[in-house]
């Protein structure tokens, strides 16, 4: 385990869809960056028991939370509590780097 990170460094872009970059994870969460070309979206979906943020490093995109969408940019947070409904897209022209962060982490057996 690296317990110093350069998000900097780290992002990856697919021109297929949304590629999701892990940075670490524990047992009680996970904290990746998702990287967005213009025109990629993530599904709106929801997590039962996982409260998860999304921290906008660069660029700006389009952030679902409960039916409520809102753009956001460098330095802006959305979060969404358990069972509300979330997603991210970027509208573009840009790319998105988002840090990301879920607790509990949904797959705890995957830490490392």
């Amino acid at each position: 385990m690296v317990p110093f990170l350069d998000t900097a460094t780290r992002p990856s872009f697919s021109p297929e869809k949304l590629s999701k970059v892990s940075l670490f994870e524990t047992g009680d969460l996970f904290c990746d960056l998702y990287c967005l070309e213009a025109g990629q979206a993530q599904k709106i979906h929801a997590h039962a028991d996982g409260t998860k943020f999304y921290y906008v490093i660069t660029g700006r995109g389009e952030f679902t939370v409960a039916g409520e969408t809102r753009t956001l940019g460098r330095g802006e947070i959305a979060w969404a509590p358990p069972g509300e409904d979330h997603g991210a897209s970027n509208p573009g022209p840009d790319r998105l780097v988002c840090l990301v962060v879920m607790a509990p982490n949904p797959d705890p057996g995957a830490g490392s």
